[in-house]
């Protein structure tokens, strides 16, 4: 560089009418401007006008050398104009968009009044590579994030790992420019294989998350460029990362299409499924969450001694939430952390971990309801516990007596609760997730139905994909938006309703967890869709006898309560939701009062129940109770 410097230090002066001088001493590396002219195909005149940009920086000589030379004073700056008439090797092809120099950005044009008159500058970018201090181009560094170094990996990763770096040999003994897709559910394990492949190879891998690709044609032109001259000078690659919820629709995912097919240099892409690339060949790796017995080896590792503390509780475990190592190495540090009892703290920091995703798709549902607060007939209570019993003994059927082996469909515990509305549906989710000490999230179907073709079953596959981790307990309300009598196609709206319907159910019968659909009316629902249920309970509207078992428990111990006729508020012909309204209210009624709940106060408030429903109410049921 320090030659090179000179040399056109020289040239500067001889157009000048001056005679050269010895230049400065540089502390630039040798051999760094021939790698950069060398890497871009730069000739002769174009790494000299390279050179004349960076002495601007590095030589105070350089400026008023530029001034003389070009006859006027203010003119401290170079110019094509410049370079043409002072530098011998000169070519005009150097001043065109599509030569090294401008295409690469290695030098700035800016603004003037013709284009061989306005100034020129070196790209901070080249000047700091020209100087020894490489470093990533501040364009660049807002669209992308470095990788961090390897995590723990799973076996069946590692051997994924191994794959990829064969093929990756096999491309550069034939001189192949690889372009790598990570299929699959497991996001975070696609990121430490990727890292893990880059340490190997030595290389700097940077994450670009599809939603943040440019949706400008011209920016996202001019951040390819700038990537692919970052990967062709320095050991950086790209991994592209489609695994949002957005992948496969919308403005930013197509910008990221576009980028897939116009980008020449090293890849990975991220995603959950193949994506097409038309450009040039690709290679798949699937990279699914580990099963079952390598979440328990993941478990041991992470635990060291302590494991020994769980016993027979990790099988639960690991049969409940299906978690990758990245989760398990984080919930085992946070569980070890707290030195409390491991059993408990392991299942409740495994619950925390799995909600992030979901809290913004569904509404979760905090709930101590128990079986005692459930007044349902014996049918439908045993049912209850079936359902219980299933999902909490999965993983020993599944997996310990090779049901998953077997058949991979129809695993998921799914069940229909239908009834009219007040009759337990919610209530009866809320106890059984409290049973089995899970998360319960509702997702409203009403609002996840779209009239867009396709856009059903892009908000369902969001919610179970999100849900997977944690098994949580997926409570479908309104079940009746999306179920109906559609087995006879008539046009393209009962087609399209019928394959919604159809993934919904697909993906009840695949989810690693307990799934309820709610309806207020079974008879709505095709009994085509009906049998591939697990479980149907029906909610029956309660008699009186279970109306006076509702009032009985509806109160809190702790609510004040004066002696209450219970024959006589069973006659209210009113569901157990409504009755826990009514209590609701004449506690409030009792507070403002400064007394204890009585029979006046629930009056008063099966009143404005009654009214609020538009339902007349007669003597015979609120008769005598005040």
């Amino acid at each position: 560089m320090t030659t090179a410097l000179s040399g056109v230090r020289g040239l500067l002066a001889r157009a000048a009418g001056r005679e050269p001088e010895d230049a400065a001493s540089s502390d630039a590396p040798a051999g760094a401007l021939e790698e950069l002219s060398a890497t871009f195909g730069l000739s002769s005149f174009e790494q000299k006008i390279l050179v004349l940009c960076a002495g601007m920086e590095l030589d105070s000589t350089f400026a008023p050398l530029c001034a003389e030379a070009q006859g006027d004073n203010s003119q401290r700056y170079p110019t094509f104009s410049l370079a043409l008439s002072a530098f011998p090797d000169a070519h005009w092809s150097a001043v065109s968009p599509a030569s090294p120099l401008r295409y690469w950005r290695l030098i700035e044009l800016a603004p003037g009044s013709a284009l061989t008159s306005s100034p020129l500058r070196i790209s901070e970018w080249a000047l700091s590579f020209l100087t020894g201090v490489p470093h990533l181009d501040e364009q660049l560094a807002g669209y992308v994030v470095p990788v961090a170094r390897p995590a723990l990996l799973a076996t069946s990763h590692e051997s994924s790992t191994d794959t990829i770096v064969r093929h990756l040999l096999a491309c550069q003994e034939r001189r192949q420019v690889p372009l790598l897709q990570l299929c699959g559910a497991d996001a975070p394990a696609k990121i430490s294989i990727v890292a893990q492949v880059g340490q190997h190879f030595g290389w700097k891998i940077y994450r670009l998350p599809a939603e943040s690709v440019p949706t400008n044609p011209a920016d996202l032109d001019s951040f390819r460029r700038l990537w692919e001259r970052e990967t062709a000078l320095t050991q950086s690659v790209l991994m592209l990362d489609c695994e949002g919820a957005e992948a496969g629709e919308g403005i930013r995912f197509e910008a990221a299409r576009r980028l897939l097919d116009t980008y020449r240099g090293p890849m990975f892409v991220a995603s959950r499924q193949r994506l097409p690339v038309r450009s040039r060949a690709v290679f798949s790796v699937d990279i699914e969450k580990p099963g079952a017995a390598e979440q328990k080896d993941l478990w041991l590792a992470c635990l060291g001694e302590r494991a020994e503390e769980l016993g027979g509780t990790l099988d639960t475990l690991v049969g409940q939430f299906h978690l990758g190592a990245h989760l398990i190495r984080s919930v085992a540090d946070e569980a070890l952390a707290t030195g409390g009892l491991l059993t408990s703290d392991l299942w409740s920091v495994c619950r925390s971990q799995s909600r992030p995703r979901l809290d913004e798709l569904a509404q979760r549902i905090a709930s101590a309801s128990a079986w005692q607060d459930l007044v349902l007939p014996d049918a439908q209570s045993q049912a209850l516990k079936e359902i219980c019993a299933q999902a909490r003994n999965r993983g020993t059927v599944h997996e310990d007596w090779g049901f998953r082996g077997k058949d991979q469909r129809g695993l998921g515990v799914s069940a229909l609760f239908a009834g009219p509305s007040g009759t337990g549906k919610t209530l009866a989710s809320e106890v059984l997730a409290n049973e089995l000490r899970l998360d319960l999230y509702r997702v409203d179907l009403s609002q996840v139905v779209s009239k867009y073709i396709g856009e059903t079953e892009k908000n369902l596959s969001r919610v179970f994909n999100a849900a997977e981790e944690g098994g949580v307990v997926l409570l479908f309300d309104e079940a009746d938006a999306i179920f109906g009598k559609r087995s006879e196609v008539k046009d393209s709206h009962d087609r399209y309703a019928n394959i919604e319907v159809s993934y919904l159910l697909q993906r009840m019968e695949c989810y690693n967890g307990l799934a309820i659909l709610t309806t207020n009316l079974k008879s709505a629902v095709d009994p085509a869709f009906l049998r591939r249920l697990r479980f149907i309970v029906q909610f029956p509207f309660p008699d009186q006898d279970q109306r006076r078992e509702i009032w009985k428990r509806v109160f809190p111990p702790q609510t004040p309560v004066e002696p209450l006729q219970f024959d006589k508020l069973a006659k209210l012909n009113m569901a157990g939701g409504n009755i826990r309204n009514i209590a609701l209210s004449a506690a409030f009624l009792a507070a403002e009062s400064g007394g204890s709940v009585n029979m006046a106060h629930l009056a008063r408030a099966a009143r404005a129940e009654c009214s609020k429903l538009e339902r007349p109410i007669s003597e015979v049921e609120i008769g005598l109770w005040s």
